[in-house]
């Protein structure tokens, strides 16, 4: 297999360096913590081979919080969201089947099955439409060899959430053929409306996966989850993790078992910084006329568009990033046009977004 570097990747903010950005609006993630804050001690860890399932009572936890009968057997941990992406679509994926993505996306849910030779729909969240699914273009893609149908919720890169009966309605859609349902859920944390279920909750051949890179803020901890209700299925994604890497970091898991345990606290912590920093970026969207967007309503992102579709985005970006020191996520990070960039509000300081918005409205006048 030939992987291609994903944009997202190479032009990433710790790949630029984080010295060059002085307005950081790409992250997606809250702001990070360091070791201090977590109050983790490590000193009596052994630091050996781990259950190849993950740390048991971190498992534990996961399934406590889904609620839903779920039980530890039910969760596997991976290294971080995305080696959970990449274990399902190894798992569920060969050459030749047919897949159906939602876009814009992040590019691991769309790249890797490409790479595995699949036949790949993308199904496109309209601005017109405010990013919603909708079920009849869902129905339409659908061929009798459709193995997974690839959804986020809430959204990234947009912050839209879908209702919990238009999520319904897809699993419904997918049991007609015998597909699996993938639901990326990790922004579920962090919601402006009320949640819907976990999606693994609603169906044998449903299957949901989180980290706690974004609504936790430690992204260095490579610790993400994979939860579903099928002991044979999790068997089989167990078999894809060992052939990866045997089993998780010992320390990480360490690490994750304290931070999680505390997640109640952080999270209320969290709800409130976000608010504030969305309502300081409706704020600027309203006063700015050559910007347009669709409000989130989960996540720490969302994906503004300017007005004019002939602007010239080159030196628009030219200008943000040289003349002023910010950076968003543009749009080809996405598959989408660059007069679209996802704006991440939930990692920079009050001053460093109110200072990075300045910058793009700067930028968009030359």
């Amino acid at each position: 297999m030939k992987f291609p570097r994903m944009p997202i990747e190479a032009e990433s903010p710790e790949q630029l360096g984080y010295e060059r950005l002085r307005f950081n609006l790409t992250e997606s993630s809250v702001r990070d913590r360091s070791f201090a804050e977590l109050g983790v001690m490590l000193d009596d860890l052994v630091l050996c081979y781990t259950d190849h399932l993950g740390h048991p009572g971190l498992r534990g936890l996961i399934a406590e919080r889904a609620g839903a009968g779920f039980g530890a057997d039910d969760v596997l941990l991976t290294a971080g969201a995305a080696q959970a992406l990449f274990v399902i679509a190894v798992t569920l994926l060969d050459p030749g089947d047919h897949m159906i993505v939602v876009r814009p996306n992040y590019a691991t849910n769309i790249e890797t099955p490409r790479i595995l030779k699949c036949d790949v729909t993308c199904i496109d969240l309209e601005f017109d439409w405010g990013f919603q699914l909708d079920l009849d273009r869902l129905s339409a893609a659908m061929r009798p060899n459709t193995r997974l149908i690839s959804l986020t919720q809430p959204h990234n890169p947009t912050g839209v959430s879908m209702s919990a009966d238009t999520l319904r309605g897809a699993i419904a859609l997918a049991e007609r053929v015998g597909a699996h349902v993938l639901v990326d859920e990790t922004y579920r944390d962090m919601s402006f409306v009320e949640k819907t279920p976990v999606a693994a909750s609603l169906g044998e051949r449903v299957i949901s996966v989180s980290s706690l890179s974004k609504s936790y803020g430690v992204p260095g901890v490579r610790l993400g989850w994979i939860l579903a209700r099928d002991p044979q299925l999790m068997h089989r994604f167990l078999c894809a993790k060992e052939q990866i890497g045997i089993c998780g970091s010992v320390v990480d898991e360490a690490i994750g078992f304290q931070v999680y345990a505390g997640a109640e606290a952080w999270l209320a912590d969290t709800d409130l910084r976000l608010r504030a920093a969305f309502d300081t970026v409706a704020a600027w969207v309203q006063r700015e006329p050559l910007i347009e967007w669709t409000p989130p309503t989960g996540g720490c992102v969302c994906f503004p568009r300017v007005v004019d579709a002939e602007f010239d985005t080159a030196r628009f970006y030219a200008a943000l990033n040289g003349d002023h020191g910010a950076y968003v996520g543009p749009g080809h990070w996405f598959e989408m046009p660059d007069r679209y960039f996802r704006v991440g509000y939930g990692w920079p300081t009050p001053e460093e977004l109110a200072g990075g918005l300045a910058a793009i409205s700067a930028a968009l006048r030359g």
